[in-house]
């Protein structure tokens, strides 16, 4: 009598144990497969080049992971509207912060590009130019720091003072520089 306690008890966790074994399997085999019929189509038709294959047998892999996760989660319990919710949200939440981060980071990414490539040094003069014919932002370089490049103005109205331009516009424009 009391196996079939103990039995009736653990029935249900090994239950869900065995499904969740099952989708796990079953996923891995459906990666396996999708990735050689992917692998197999390159090989056999010209059409398309391996730089569209190795991202569409990623893109497909994580597809397949994902729905397997969401399949485990719910046959643990977990609703699958709350899981959709939960990304959903998560994913907005990304896209403003990157959105919101995205001028600091080149700024910073281009600060990086100037020290490690030199297109110009402390004490050069540069200009910034729009149009190749126009005469832009010059000046003296005094500095380079991550987000601006502080130079000594030296334009046609040239008042003495500093400006700071932002390290993305050495990137976005034409620059002539003088030693």
């Amino acid at each position: 009598m009391e196996e079939l306690e103990l039995l009736a008890a653990w029935r249900e966790p090994l239950t869900v144990a065995a499904q969740v074994l099952l989708i796990l399997i079953l996923a891995w085999l459906a990666q396996r497969l999708v990735s050689r019929g992917i692998t197999g189509l390159g090989s056999r038709y010209s059409l398309l080049p391996a730089e569209i294959l190795v991202p569409l047998r990623g893109l497909l892999r994580w597809i397949i992971i994902g729905s397997a996760m969401m399949l485990v989660l719910e046959r643990l319990g977990v609703s699958a509207e709350v899981l959709w919710t939960a990304l959903t949200g998560f994913a907005a939440v990304a896209a403003v912060a990157f959105f919101a981060i995205w001028s600091v980071l080149s700024n910073m990414f281009c600060a990086l590009l100037i020290f490690g490539m030199g297109p110009f040094r402390i004490g050069d003069v540069v200009e910034l130019l729009d149009v190749a014919d126009k005469p832009g932002i010059k000046g003296r370089v005094l500095g380079v720091n991550l987000f601006y490049t502080t130079l000594e103005d030296q334009g046609p109205e040239a008042s003495g003072g500093l400006l700071q331009v932002p390290n993305s516009l050495f990137f976005q424009k034409a620059v002539r520089r003088w030693r």
